[in-house]
């Protein structure tokens, strides 16, 4: 792999977190859908707040809470510390991490500890490689999957599906033919299990469905009403040119709040459970923002939820231990109102829709 592509896929990682971060890339005509909805109260909820736990089971395993911290970055030279101190976060409270796509550690050895630092930090808790549909169209060798699950000795690998992104970013890949394909060759190839993830625009249930027939075993539907990547792609093309006259005015306002809101993808999907499909875990992100999201997407039927961007705003202010603490304390205040013993209790509990 050429110096030239290497170099500018690192600089493309390394400007998406600065965009992030510094951009106005949050969704600005949809919303989760999650404010749609209240949490039953139970006025007689029989609890003692105190004792209430979060754990839960993810694939087979006990976690803390019902939370992932989504995929975020790495393949950059400050990647490592930024994910030491996210794999730090995931150890101490017992979270699920998911790296950023790993197209970097495959073009680039040099760039593998950005990665590989993760397990350092995290020796006991599930982590999940990443890898994007792009990639996944051009087909992966067995020695390329291998690499990123031995790189992290990871737990699982996350595809994520990112077609708008790739379609409004500079160097954008957009031949998304075969994709399903390839996906069923990877989970018949692999022994650990395959989370399909959009990036923001949400996952429906006929895709869901189509996912799960390939062999996928977790669907993080990852709906619109967070950040969207259409516009952090947006940012980085008016840096390089100037402006974008690749869309109308009015087509453009469009594609840059393109997707389907969280709440609308987890009702979709989790009623596919009702009928003869292979059976999945659920996951909800796409702008979760408190512990409260995420009791509302364990009611709506999700299994946990993710956040990247509010956790990596919280990290850069030096703040994410104490942003996931407070989001436990929402959790179990939900649970203790709702008169949920257990997680699998409150996903029972469904909510009331305000409309």
């Amino acid at each position: 792999m050429s110096t030239t592509i290497t170099n500018s896929t690192a600089e493309r990682k390394h400007s998406h977190v600065d965009i992030c971060l510094r951009g106005d890339v949050a969704f600005s005509t949809i919303t989760t859908g999650l404010e749609r909805y209240r949490l039953r109260h139970n006025a007689l909820p029989e609890l003692n707040y105190d004792n209430l736990s979060t754990e839960t089971d993810f694939l087979g395993k006990r976690i803390g809470a019902p939370l992932m911290i989504s995929s975020m970055t790495g393949g950059y030279s400050e990647a490592a510390e930024l994910n030491g101190k996210l794999a730090e976060a995931a150890e101490r409270f017992q979270l699920p991490l998911g790296v950023g796509s790993m197209r970097q550690a495959l073009e680039e050895s040099s760039h593998r500890d950005s990665f590989a630092v993760v397990r350092r930090h995290a020796p006991t808790t599930q982590i999940f490689a990443n890898i994007g549909a792009p990639e996944i169209a051009k087909g992966l060798s067995s020695d390329d999957l291998q690499t990123m699950i031995e790189m992290i000795r990871a737990d699982g690998l996350i595809i994520h599906l990112n077609a708008a992104q790739e379609l409004f970013q500079p160097e954008g890949g957009t031949d998304f033919r075969r994709v399903l394909d390839e996906v069923a060759a990877i989970t018949a190839k692999l022994s650990v299990p395959v989370i399909a993830k959009e990036v923001g625009c949400g996952i429906s249930a006929p895709v869901a469905r189509q996912l799960l027939n390939a062999g996928v075993r977790v669907i993080d539907v990852a709906g619109a009403g967070g950040i969207s990547w259409q516009k952090v792609e947006e940012a980085r093309y008016t840096r390089r040119f100037g402006t974008d006259d690749r869309f109308s005015t009015r087509g453009l306002e469009e594609l840059l709040n393109w997707g389907i809101p969280t709440a609308e993808c987890l009702v979709a999907v989790n009623a596919l459970r009702e009928n003869p499909t292979p059976p999945f875990s659920l996951i909800a992100s796409g702008g979760i923002q408190s512990g409260i999201d995420i009791a509302k997407s364990i009611a709506l039927g999700a299994d946990l939820a993710a956040s990247a961007g509010a956790l990596l705003r919280s990290l850069h202010s030096g703040t994410l231990e104490e942003t996931l603490t407070t989001w436990m304390n929402d959790l179990r205040a939900a649970m203790f109102l709702t008169g949920s013993a257990t997680i699998a209790e409150l996903q029972n509990n469904r909510p009331i829709s305000k409309q």
